[in-house]
């Protein structure tokens, strides 16, 4: 395993981090399961893991706590606040008010009395960066955190939290979480010279792709991936964009096979080499999907394999747009657009 500095923190965290997303319902993993897949991400040198308060309902965050307990203070324990969590229009946002209540919430879930890394989940349109950075602020100086980072920020936010961050004197955002991969690699062209200029740390989730560098997916096969249960038009090879992603895929696999790899390794390879990345949230269900995604712990891809890559998907293109999830608001909704 390697090891990287998270941002300007000082703290040394895996390339390769555990996201326990799939723990609960989501992955429909149990207990027993999410303790071995700690135990053996742990014994491999994985000392990051991320979960969130949104992941099965609360369900994951209080595995991840089961499973870490005993050996807290060996772990970077990162979770996320932001998506509704019940009916309440006010269980959810950025706001002072639901942050100090959700993160009380997420300790007593976890079963600790602080997370090393609170990081909110995307960016919140209808709170003010000054109120959220600095309820962050007062609850870092209470202990309760180490440090905070954003998700899936567009980068003009990144920027604009910054610069209230030392407008009014407040704690700045220490990280960012965006989805980065072989065939989303649109955040090269905005977030990430954004996040290397600001000194953040970088830990990317779905580097896989929702499994489409998982091999899960191929030409003349039966998509056997999880994520195609519930999301099944991202994996319904009829659509043009997805037959794209296919053809990518299929030469992406020969470019592995050439190299000595597999096509996980080769993914998780990629994302761990841009100099802006520090870490790579790997997200297994099982412990064979832990095992293949370990493997690339120590994988180097070399400047003509890299070449390659870049043959197939260009520099800064995404071929699913529209599964970015940091689209602006105005873009979606028609009303804040017209006058």
């Amino acid at each position: 395993m390697q090891y990287r500095t998270l941002g300007r923190t000082g703290v040394q965290v895996s390339t390769l981090a555990l996201g326990a997303m799939n723990f609960g319902r989501i992955g429909n993993t149990t207990q027993e399961e999410a303790t071995a897949l700690v135990d053996a991400a742990l014994e491999a040198g994985v000392n990051l893991i991320d979960t969130a308060d949104a992941y099965s309902a609360g369900q994951s965050e209080e595995m991840v706590g089961r499973a870490i307990k005993g050996r807290r203070d060996d772990i970077v324990l990162a979770t996320k606040a932001f998506l509704p969590m019940g009916d309440d229009r006010n269980n959810r946002g950025a706001s002072r008010r639901w942050l100090v209540t959700e993160l009380d919430n997420s300790l007593r879930r976890l079963g600790v009395d602080h997370v090393d890394l609170y990081q909110i989940h995307r960016w919140d349109p209808t709170t003010s960066d000054e109120e959220t950075l600095s309820a962050l602020t007062d609850l870092q100086r209470a202990g309760k955190i180490r440090y905070f980072g954003s998700s899936t920020y567009p980068a003009y936010r990144i920027v604009q939290a910054e610069w209230a961050a030392r407008e009014n004197r407040l704690s700045r955002y220490v990280t960012e979480q965006p989805s980065y991969s072989i065939l989303q690699r649109g955040i090269e062209r905005d977030v990430l010279p954004v996040t290397e200029q600001y000194g953040l740390g970088v830990l990317v989730w779905s580097p896989l792709a929702s499994g489409w560098l998982s091999g899960s997916v191929r030409a003349g096969r039966e998509v056997s991936t999880n994520r195609s249960a519930f999301m099944p038009q991202r994996f319904d090879l009829s659509l043009p964009g997805n037959q794209v992603r296919l053809d990518a895929v299929e030469q992406l696999a020969r470019v592995a096979d050439e190299a000595g790899l597999s096509l996980i390794q080769l993914a998780l390879g990629f994302v761990t080499a841009h100099p802006g990345v520090t870490s790579a949230l790997i997200g297994p269900r099982t412990m064979d999907h832990l095992t293949s995604q370990l493997a690339a712990a120590d994988t180097t891809l070399s400047g003509d394999v890299l070449d390659a890559i870049d043959a197939i998907v260009a520099p800064g293109v995404d071929l699913a747009p529209e599964e970015k999830n940091d689209t602006p608001p105005a873009l979606l909704d028609a009303s804040l657009r017209r006058r």
